[in-house]
């Protein structure tokens, strides 16, 4: 499927949203952002981009805030993050009763993580595509509990949603605790049937941490619905807010289970209390959160809707070019495909620039000619590329062609 016919078929927006075929990037688009114009950047993934004028607000709150740091942190800081939740969580159909704010993803899941009480033989379900650092955590804490990960195995390329959903219940066992499960996976970029496996899961009388890193901005979502017992998403990759901005959604009957990673003044205060502050930091990237909404969704006349529709459509015909060029086929379907896309890349014919090369240094040669793109050694060798509004699909043209020289010398 290319271009309409693509979005006509996408299940990530619903019905009666805008659905757009991808323009070429404007001027207008492009100048929202400070990115370096000689350089290709295909790779908003790995750690968003802020919009410059969502930085302009950031500069402002922080001139506010050692103007008088006392009245800031002590004072009105209480109210501006509640005001800031409440923006949230109405964008991800959330109770803001239910959410905190968290620097990242990660710290989100130590936390939830670090607050249970394991036991040896315990079990924690994750999946072989589980994000590097989560699993780092959950190798912590079930060594020191004596408890153990099982890891379901999440092929790739896979022809659809029921391997998924196959592999991690088949993972299950009595001793499972939770199951720790990527919305969108990292190095694959697959968007994982999370409602479904969350449901599935809680049939079972277990309760699931969704690390929904990438999610927030780049696919519709609905916690309510969800119902996940433990959510977290980054503000700073896809919604576009500064580095440092992350939430995390406790579902109202586990609050009680959670602490943060560290505590202070608010402990026993309850969710809010504990987490809105743990020492002095600068919360400046939270309260930019509502501006990073406001500003990126008034980017298209369609609103949110649009931008994520325009950016997983240029995802798909970015994908599609680039296997085409390099002559392979499709290693998953595009209903679960977001803004990222991964392709596995080929054997380097002999001679070429590839032959040798590690992801590092594939890396480095791409980026010596200008390029931002993101390499990774497992399940296979892969590339991702990434789809923002400041991309248009001549940019992934433009990559085709040293993708060729590096892997089939031409």
């Amino acid at each position: 499927m290319r271009g309409r016919a693509a979005l006509r078929h996408c299940v990530l927006v619903p019905a009666g949203e805008p659905r757009v075929n991808p323009p070429a990037s404007s001027d207008r688009l492009v100048s929202l952002w400070r990115l370096d114009p000689k350089v290709l950047y295909l790779n908003h993934g790995s750690f968003g981009a802020c919009p410059a004028a969502v930085l302009r607000e950031q500069s402002r709150l922080r001139a506010q805030m050692e103007r008088e740091p006392v009245d800031f942190l002590d004072g009105v800081l209480g109210g501006k993050l509640d005001e800031a939740r409440a923006t949230l969580a109405r964008f991800l159909g959330a109770d803001p009763a239910d959410m905190v704010f968290v620097p990242n993803a990660t710290t989100a899941v130590n936390a939830v993580l670090r607050s249970f009480a394991l036991e040896p033989g315990d079990e924690l379900l994750l999946t072989s595509q589980t994000y590097g650092a989560c699993r780092k955590a959950a190798d912590f804490v079930t060594q020191r509990a004596g408890a153990r990960v099982i890891t379901a195995r999440v092929p790739f390329p896979l022809t659809g949603e029921e391997e998924v959903v196959a592999a991690v219940l088949a993972g299950v066992s009595p001793r499972t605790r939770l199951a720790l499960l990527d919305h969108v996976t990292s190095p694959t970029a697959l968007v994982l049937p999370i409602e479904r496996l969350v449901g599935e899961l809680a049939a079972r009388g277990i309760d699931t941490l969704v690390d929904g890193a990438h999610a927030p901005g780049m696919v519709p979502l609905d916690l309510r619905r969800i119902g996940a017992a433990y959510y977290t998403g980054n503000a700073h990759k896809w919604l576009c807010a500064p580095k440092g901005a992350a939430f995390l959604h406790v579902r109202a009957d586990r609050h009680r289970q959670v602490r943060p990673t560290v505590i202070s003044h608010g402990y026993g205060g309850g969710l809010h209390a504990e987490f809105d502050w743990t020492g002095t930091c600068d919360p400046t990237a939270w309260l930019c959160i509502p501006a990073a909404l406001k500003h990126l969704g008034a980017a298209l006349p369609g609103g949110w809707a649009e931008v994520m529709a325009r950016n997983h459509g240029l995802a798909l015909e970015a994908r599609a070019l680039l296997l085409e060029a390099l002559g392979l086929a499709p290693p998953c379907p595009e209903s679960m495909i977001g803004s990222m896309a991964s392709i596995l890349l080929p054997e380097p014919q002999p001679g070429c620039a590839a032959a040798g090369l590690d992801c590092k240094a594939l890396h480095g040669w791409f980026r010596a000619r200008g390029i931002e793109t993101w390499l990774f050694p497992e399940p296979a060798p892969l590339l991702r590329i990434s789809a923002q509004l400041y991309n248009d699909l001549e940019q992934y043209r433009r990559l085709a062609g040293p993708l060729l020289e590096c892997f089939r010398g031409r």
